[in-house]
């Protein structure tokens, strides 16, 4: 299966939810670090922005979408079965 790459715009806003989510959770500093230092490296190639979305639980996953644009979530919509409420 062939992988879509996203727009710049699609990855970037994937991205910026991630960290945001992150730095919500009022984790110890170093665990925030420790996310960061994964995510910061991640570049935009094939389906790499759902890097930003598969490593949250099901509930940060729905916080994740909650915090979507429609663009996004379909993007999310093509590389995983999720129910779109």
């Amino acid at each position: 299966m062939e992988h879509e790459t996203p727009t710049q715009e699609i990855f970037n806003e994937m991205k910026a939810t991630a960290i945001s989510i992150w730095e919500s959770k009022k984790s110890h500093p170093s665990y925030l670090e420790e996310k960061m230092d994964k995510i910061n490296p991640i570049v935009n190639f094939s389906d790499n922005a759902m890097i930003f979305y598969r490593m949250f639980d099901g509930g940060n996953q729905r916080q994740f979408r909650e915090m979507s644009s429609n663009a996004v979530i379909e993007y999310i919509a093509k590389d995983v079965f999720i129910i779109l409420s």
